[in-house]
This record gives C-alpha cells, structure tokens and sequence, in this order.
C-alpha cells in the first residue's frame, strides 16, 4: 500500500494531490519519487519522456514503487497527436479518419487496442478522446482531432471511444469541455472566444460531453476558452458556472474534471499559473494539468503552496480542496481495479467480432519504437477504410520513383513538430529511389517543381484550405504538372484536384501508409 511520508499534512497532502505535473527525462527524477511519497498522486508523461514501450513499462514501475495507486497520464489520441509513439507516428489513425469511416463499433475497437497497448506500458489515464465539434473549419488547433462536423456522429463515436477505452482499464479524459471546434484562436497562445447561442451551445457542443457522460468517462477536460452564453467573466476553466453549475449540476458529471494545461498562454498570460490554479479547483476542477511546458520541481511546489494559503487565508474552501482530492483518489482507486479485471480477464473487449487478431507485420506496428511490437492491423484497417479517393482524367498509378513534395505548415502545439508525417517513407519501401523535400511559404510550388525535375510530383499537404500558400503551390505544380498526386492529410476541406486525390483524414502512420498503397493503385 502506498505509504505518505510522515510530517506532510492532510492540507498540504490534498493540495499535492490535485497537481498532474510533468517532468524531464525518460527516468523518475528523485524530486518526484519524493513528492508521490508526500501525496503527489498524478503524474503526466509527454513525448520527452518517451523512448520504447519498454522505457515506458520501466518507468511507470518506477513510479509505482514508490506509491502504486499513482495515476499515470498521457496525451495520446491516436493519429495526429500521439506521445507513445512520438518518433515513428501512430499505428492508428485519429478522430478525423473514424469519423469519416463511421463505424462505431470500429472506433471502439481501435480505442480498446490503443487503451491496451497504454495499459501494457503502465499508462491508466488517457487525456482523449477530443469530443468537439469542428463547427469551425479554420480552427487552428483542433482539425482532424474532431471526429467531425455533423453533431450526431461526434456524440456516438465519442461515446464509443469512451466505452473502447475504458475496457481496457484505462480511464477516458474526455475534452475540451464545453467544447472547442468552434473557436479561431490556439488557447495555447491566447484566449479563444466562442460567441454562440445558448441554443446552439446546448444542441450542438454539449451534445458529444452528455453521450460521454452516459458511457460513463471517468474524466472531463475543461478548456482554456471564453463563452459568454455561459459566463461573460472567466474561462470555462475557471468558470464555477461551467463546471459546478453545468457539467456537475446539468450533465449530471460526478467523474474528475481535469484542466487543460494551465502553463498554456490562455491562463498563465491572463490570471497566471497560481493564480489561475486556485481559481480552477474554486470553480470545481479537481486536477491541474500542468507539465507540458513547465516540468520541474519549482513549479509543483509553487502550485502546492499557492493552493495551501488560498486555503488558509479563506480563499478557497478546504472542503474543495478536500473534495477534489478524493476525487483523484477514487479515480486512482477505479484504475487499479479496472486494470486488475483486464488482466485477469474479467472484463469485455468492445465487439468481438472487430477486436484485433495479433500479428507480426512490420506495417501494423513492428517498426522500431512503436507501441508494441506484435501490432496489430486493426488501425490500418481503420485508415484504409478512411481514405476518400477521387480520380482525375490525368489518372495513372504510379509505376515508377516519384518526387514527393511535402507543403509543410507551422505544427500546432497539441501536435508537436517532433513526429514524422507523409507518405515519402512508405512510398520508397515499394519504389526505392523515391526522393522528396519539404517546402513552405510563397513560391513553394515552383521551388518543388524544380526540385522534381523529370520525375512525376506526390504533393502532399496538410490543411490546405487554411493556407494560401499551400493550395497556390497546388495551382503551380498542377498547371505544370497535370499528372500530379495530391494527397490531403488534414482536413479535406477544398475541392479534389490533381490527377488522383486522396484524403486521409489524419496523418498517422497508417493513414500514410493507406495513401501509399492508393498512390500505386495496390
């Protein structure tokens, strides 16, 4: 059992409590062994601190040796935004590409292998899936981390991810209350506004977080944004009004409501990171999510000690705090057993019929530092069923080394710069000699046409609705160029052009892998 160091008292243990920090490394830090023994129950484990699922499995061994309830937390949506399998890109693909497959029983599936392969490495608390709707299709954050446009279909395949994950002992972080599709500002830069309608707030974002409530996700991620239909004041963060009075009140939550990063520049530029903390676990947040930026001793002890004299000085009710502790703690609890079912077998895989046979292929997940290396082909199932392809009169597989021209846009910070995208790497396993380059910003077609040379152009984009740049290099290389392959790995939101057209939905491996595939006709 774990055992909390003597002298550390109940306020200052249930301030420690309700931190989710970061930290360095791919080992424990001893600062953070000391902290889990005075009460730190959360910790959450980013790309810096990946290196091979046996990495991971060792160090969440670390953590629980030192106290064996700790929740261990990851981002890992699957597709775009992927922290276990930061360096190769994920064997699934994301929100986007299920979406637009539309098969429930499908994402459950994907979630459940995705939810055992975290459950393997030690991780039990997953910040996914993304329940918001993309309203906005020039959102700059959220894309093809959506499951979609259409309300409906974000509630039931948001449920469905839920129900697949948590079959796995892994508990669900659902996000980013009360929804942030339909936003044009990156909370992690400022703060986004959204200015609808209670109406259209009640029928359209809060429909995905009521299905997720029914499926009975044991977290709720509050998000860094401004609703004035629901408080014209503060951030849904750090709103009592959204999170005591709608999502505890009116959707009936009683799970953890976590917060979204509170080092990213919508909080910590307004209210500051202290101060903000103390207002979100005020407001009816239990967990403070903060590490993703600031992940060193210094800060946890600035949140624990910020917490404990808003307590002492009145601010903050001790009972809250209290409260918002236990409420880690029995989610921890939930974990633990959840996890001993799974490995027992006592508990249901999601639809036995799609749950994933285990095979060997390097192109399910046998390359090197994937999540695990028996794989599975359940998530290029997934991403092959995803693809949308669209043929031109210019059409011709191609047969022989292309030039594949990748139009690179600035990576938002939910997805990182560090993975690896595009079809490049699996287009030269079938045609050795394949060359590319990475080109941005105006002139970029041109720049790739010169490039190619003789050789038959594979443009690939991401989100070229959102940047001109990108659908004029488009233009260029296709004036030039009739015969050239565009393969869209984001949103696919402009009309198909080129002589074949394929849109992925998502940039995971596996979608790039299915474009591949379609770029050869295989």
């Amino acid at each position: 059992m774990t055992t909390i160091a003597s002298g550390t008292d109940t306020l200052t243990r249930d301030a420690l409590a309700v931190l989710q920090p970061g930290f360095t490394g791919t080992s424990a830090p001893s600062w953070l062994l000391r902290r889990l023994g005075e009460g730190l129950a959360s910790v959450g484990l980013f790309g810096r601190n990946i290196a091979s699922p046996g990495q991971v499995a060792a160090l969440t061994a670390q953590l629980r040796a030192e106290r064996d309830d700790v929740l261990v937390a990851i981002d890992e949506e699957g597709g775009d935004v992927t922290r276990l399998e930061v360096r190769t890109g994920s064997s699934f693909p994301g929100n986007h590409a299920l979406g637009a497959v539309d098969d429930v029983a499908l994402t459950e599936a994907v979630a459940h292998e995705l939810g055992r392969r975290l459950a393997a490495c030690g991780v039990n608390f997953n910040w996914a899936p993304a329940a918001d709707i993309n309203s906005n299709p020039g959102n700059p954050v959220i894309g093809v981390r959506s499951f979609g446009a259409d309300t409906a279909l974000v509630a039931r395949h948001t449920a469905a991810y839920v129900s697949g994950l948590q079959s796995a002992g892994v508990a669900a972080c659902t996000k980013h209350f009360p929804g942030h599709g339909d936003t044009a500002v990156d909370s992690h830069h400022a703060m986004p506004r959204i200015d609808a309608e209670p109406s259209v707030l009640d029928s359209r974002e809060l429909a995905p977080f009521r299905a997720a409530v029914a499926a009975g996700s044991r977290a709720v991620m509050s998000a860094h944004i401004l609703v004035p239909a629901l408080d014209p004041a503060r951030p849904a963060t750090l709103s009592r009004r959204v999170l005591t009075g709608l999502l505890r009140e009116e959707l009936g939550f009683d799970g953890l409501i976590v917060t979204d990063g509170m080092e990213m520049r919508a909080i910590s530029a307004t209210y500051g990171i202290e101060r903000g903390s103390v207002l979100a676990i005020a407001a009816g947040a239990d967990a403070i999510c903060v590490g993703g930026g600031l992940a060193d001793e210094a800060t946890v002890l600035r949140l624990r000690d910020a917490l404990v004299t808003a307590v002492r000085s009145g601010e903050l009710p001790e009972e809250r705090l209290a409260d918002a502790a236990a409420r880690v703690r029995a989610l921890a609890t939930w974990t633990t057993s959840a996890n001993a079912a799974t490995q027992s077998g006592t508990s249901t895989p999601p639809h036995g019929s799609l749950s994933p046979t285990p095979t060997a292929t390097a192109d399910s997940a046998g390359t090197e530092g994937s999540a695990d290396s028996a794989g599975t082909e359940i998530g290029l199932v997934a991403a092959r069923r995803a693809l949308t392809v669209t043929r031109g009169r210019h059409y011709a597989p191609v047969t022989e080394a292309p030039y594949v021209a990748a139009f690179t846009p600035v990576a938002n910070i939910a997805v990182g710069d560090e993975t690896p995208w595009g079809v490049a790497a699996e287009l030269r396993r079938t045609l050795p000699g394949t060359e590319t380059g990475s080109f941005m910003g105006e002139g970029a077609g041109a720049e790739a046409l010169t490039a190619a040379g003789s050789r038959r152009v594979v443009a690939v984009v991401r989100d070229a609705h959102r940047h001109a740049w990108m659908s004029e290099a488009l233009d260029t290389l296709i004036a030039a160029r009739p015969d050239t392959v565009v393969v869209e790995m984001g949103l696919p939101q402009a009309p198909p052009r080129g002589a074949l057209h394929i849109a992925t939905h998502g940039a995971a491996r596996v979608c790039g892998l299915a474009a591949a595939e379609a770029v050869i006709g295989a």
